[in-house]
């Protein structure tokens, strides 16, 4: 058995932005040299950890982990669309094997996923079906928080699973780093009535806009955000792109202290970070299973604040 780690920021403007950001160049570079290093290990099986943007979850149901059994891409902007090779009798013995040691993640048998697992699903192994892969959805969006404990109690077990299925194996993190996209997604109770009831239900409240109304509001947002940025009216500080943050958060992953994260004060995180911070969640799980097989200490590809495209952005592999 063989493992592999990447961790990934994701952004619908990279594919929208209407100027390019001063590294562009530089987080292009870092991009390749993990698409490569993927090509180079040709994963039998990924492990991606990921969030979602209320494209498949909603607030009136919200499990703080969930493992698909089957999946499906939204058409969100920045995502990519199409079904998820998930391998189901896998998937099933590893929702069996962590419900049989102290985590009870709930299931999916057609999970809705979005930009928030596809776009780095497809950039790093060239499409959504290229490679059998298992979704890991934590929530990161809204309170209340995930544990950091419990995240890396998460990745811990599926890497002891993982490690048991003598495959190479990838362990792939979507998400962060510092960013703060409430102007899309805002918390409950901030939105306009149709967005909440969206949020709320997916499209079943009365209320509530539909699907198409939901992503034709987010590629129009997205569009006119990327105005915004290049004519000064947001700001890196209204995104809340905190490179002291992410830096303080990178210094521990990369020594592989990730305990360290459980005295961490999430509010604070969230605080200065934005709530995009909090899809560190993936990071820290991709890289506790990485670790309980074995594998190596991560090296940093890239950091750059970016807000033309409206994330610090960051890419580690090992």
């Amino acid at each position: 058995m063989s493992t592999a780690l990447v961790c990934s920021s994701h952004s619908p403007l990279l594919y929208c932005y209407d100027k390019p950001p001063q590294e562009w160049d530089a987080i292009q570079a870092a991009f390749q040299t993990s698409r490569d290093f993927v090509e180079a290990f040709n994963p039998e099986l990924v492990f991606i950890f990921g969030t979602d943007h209320f494209n498949g979850f909603f607030l009136n149901t919200m499990p703080a982990f969930c493992v698909g059994l089957a999946a499906n891409a939204a058409a969100d902007i920045g995502g990519f669309t199409g079904a998820i090779d998930v391998p189901e009798n896998t998937a099933m013995q590893a929702i069996e094997y962590l419900r049989a040691n102290g985590l009870d993640p709930a299931v999916s048998y057609q999970m809705t996923i979005d930009h928030g697992f596809s776009q780095t699903l497809q950039l790093m192994t060239g499409g959504l079906d290229a490679v059998p892969t298992i979704p890991i959805f934590i929530n990161c969006i809204t309170r209340p928080f995930v544990p950091f404990e419990r995240t890396i109690l998460l990745g811990n077990k599926l890497g002891k699973f993982a490690k048991s299925l003598n495959k190479r194996v990838l362990f792939l993190a979507s998400g962060g780093m510092s960013h703060h996209p409430t102007r899309y997604y805002p918390a409950f109770g901030e939105g306009e009535v149709e967005v909440m009831a969206w949020q709320l239900s997916g499209g079943k409240d009365p209320q509530s806009m539909s699907s198409e109304q939901w992503l034709e509001r987010l590629d129009s947002m997205h569009h006119e955000g990327a105005g915004m940025i290049t004519r000064g009216e947001r700001t890196a500080q209204d995104m809340r792109l905190n490179e002291a943050s992410d830096r303080r958060f990178l210094d521990v992953l990369l020594n592989q202290d990730l305990n360290a994260y459980e005295n961490w004060d999430q509010n604070l995180l969230v605080e200065a970070g934005g709530i995009g911070s909090m899809e560190l969640q993936t990071w820290i799980a991709a890289c506790a299973a990485h670790y309980a097989c074995g594998g190596a200490r991560p090296k940093l590809d890239v950091y750059s604040v970016a807000p033309e495209i409206g994330i610090a952005c960051g890419i580690v592999h090992s």
